[in-house]
């Protein structure tokens, strides 16, 4: 028989030989990864003050500002730091990305009922929420495109 079958590698079978990137280990896509997490919980807690607007005693709560030198600050090097000598640093810990729900502390309204949810200020927040979530997945898009240009898989 001059014609030899080839079979194709199992690729689920034989992963020792498949190396796979994953992105959240770099970075500035763990970062992006944990600003959008922060901007789901958010909208997940703006969606709640409004669907509680005539609920009486209901305080509008919203999550504690997300500062971008926390989020860069959680995220250390990916590669493992040992210390061989008594004297050398051994790296900083992660931290896990924390996400905060606060009760408004000065609401603009309060209702005859004390519910202190104010519908256009919740919607606005909920605007920029979006906006943000939006910026957020645009730089995750130009980020992978530039590494992808530099491997050498799209121009």
């Amino acid at each position: 028989n001059r014609h030899r079958t080839v079979r194709k590698p199992d690729l689920e079978r034989d992963n020792e030989n498949v190396r796979v990137m994953e992105l959240d280990k770099l970075s500035l896509f763990s970062v992006i990864k944990g600003r959008l997490a922060w901007l789901g919980h958010r909208q997940e807690v703006l969606a709640q003050n409004i669907a509680n607007s005539d609920t009486p005693r209901y305080k509008a709560r919203d999550l504690k500002a997300l500062k971008f030198k926390d989020l860069v600050s959680n995220q250390s090097s990916n590669i493992r730091m040992v210390a061989t000598a008594g004297s050398h640093l051994t790296g900083i810990p992660k931290r896990a990305i924390e996400s905060k729900v606060e009760t408004e502390r000065r609401p603009m309204e309060t209702s005859p009922n004390g519910n202190s949810v104010v519908l256009e200020e919740q919607m606005a927040k909920l605007s920029e929420t979006g906006i943000s979530h939006r910026l957020t997945t645009e730089l995750y898009k130009k980020h992978l495109n530039m590494l992808k240009m530099a491997i050498g898989g799209r121009r």
